[in-house]
């Protein structure tokens, strides 16, 4: 039976959970050609179908991300999509590969921001995750922290304090000073308190 009948458009299901269950089951079994299969299918005519496609793909991602990282170029392709649902898919799927496959990452990070600085939260949300795990390569971690930093500058204050604090394990000696400049810049602009709090404690810790 083809891994497509198991999908939730496909059994009359509008949640999520079918893609979920789907996606455990392939990783459990290393089904690395129900893998190929999904993948073939995200850009089927059904945009549903696509849809689950790439949701199932990225819960694989997020469970053993080694199974779908080969698939750098199919996910990016997917950022010019005009379904944001895909769009945002595609750039949770690159989140989960980004350590797995930094240099397939790396070489389109252009890309990656171009489409962030348009996308939804969920697609920003994702490409600062991806800025963040590159800077933890050695080779990638100037580049990484310097656009990173760039991006804190801009980023919504609601998101502010997560990308602060998922961005502290790889902000080495030389950009604590430029992080805790930028993240000082910001704390006016941090309307609720419990949000600014999280950011004066990530300075705090910065400072240390």
């Amino acid at each position: 039976m083809t891994v497509l009948n198991k999908l939730a458009s496909s059994i009359g299901r509008r949640d999520t959970e079918p893609n979920k269950d789907l996606a455990q089951q392939i990783v459990a079994k290393n089904d690395k050609a129900a893998i190929k299969e999904l993948v073939a299918n995200l850009n089927n005519e059904n945009k549903n179908l696509q849809s689950d496609c790439v949701k199932t793909l990225y819960e694989i991602g997020e469970r053993k991300p080694e199974l779908i990282a080969d698939y750098d170029k199919e996910f990016l392709e997917l950022l010019s999509n005009k379904n944001n649902r895909l769009v945002w898919g595609a750039m949770t799927a690159l989140d989960c590969i980004a350590s797995i496959n930094p240099k397939g990452i790396y070489k389109n990070l252009a890309l990656i921001l171009k489409i962030s600085d348009t996308g939804s939260v969920i697609t920003k949300d994702h490409a600062i995750g991806i800025l963040t795990k590159l800077a933890s390569v050695k080779e990638y971690n100037d580049t990484a922290l310097a656009l990173l930093l760039d991006q804190l500058q801009t980023a919504a204050t609601n998101q502010l304090p997560m990308y602060a604090e998922n961005a502290i394990p790889v902000i080495g000696d030389k950009y604590k000073s430029g992080f805790i400049k930028v993240l000082s810049s910001r704390l006016d602009d941090i309307e609720k308190e419990t949000k600014r709090v999280r950011v004066e404690k990530v300075i705090k810790k910065l400072s240390k």
